[in-house]
């Protein structure tokens, strides 16, 4: 059982199905950036082996998008974590990635990467707790610049780059 919610969560791959649910999710999660439902839908069916729902009682709790990168399949590029306000200090957004690497979609990751704004102090803690709970070296700099990438529209994003240690050592 779970501590707050009664039901046990059920972490799995999204199905197409999933994909307004998920939408619904994100723009919950502010100050997540939005995608439209199209996207989400997409994520669900054509990501679906490297994105992770959480559910309890056939409620979205959580999601993580992320897809392996075309020129570097060893490294795991996260997209977006949300995770429901009913499911908040139960550590699911580290539960997630934890499950996600642990599929055999992923076998041969050796790097996590995902980009944070300075400000995102949520996104930042679970990166570091993660990195740290897994004994992996924890990077972040500056990639997606406010000027030159988002014309003073967004700030900047800094890649965060986790690198894990071997296979081996995580499933011990």
């Amino acid at each position: 059982m779970d501590p707050q919610g009664g039901g046990r969560i059920r972490f799995r791959k999204p199905e197409p199905q999933d994909g307004a649910a998920v939408w619904e999710l994100v723009a919950a999660c502010a100050p997540l950036d939005e995608n439209s439902m199209y996207c989400n839908l997409i994520q669900c069916d054509h990501f679906r082996d490297t994105c992770i729902l959480a559910e309890r009682d056939g409620q979205v709790l959580g999601w993580i998008s992320g897809y392996r990168l075309p020129y570097d399949p060893e490294t795991l590029f996260v997209w977006q974590v949300a995770v429901s306000d009913a499911a908040r200090g139960e550590g699911l957004a580290k539960r997630m990635l934890g499950r996600l690497l642990d599929r055999d979609d992923c076998a041969g990751v050796t790097r996590l990467q995902t980009t944070i704004t300075r400000d995102n102090d949520a996104s930042w803690g679970l990166f570091k707790s993660f990195a740290r709970a897994e004994d992996a070296q924890f990077d972040a700099q500056a990639h997606f610049t406010r000027d030159t990438h988002f014309r003073g529209y967004h700030a900047t994003e800094h890649m965060v780059t986790i690198k894990l240690p071997e296979a081996e050592s995580r499933a011990a």
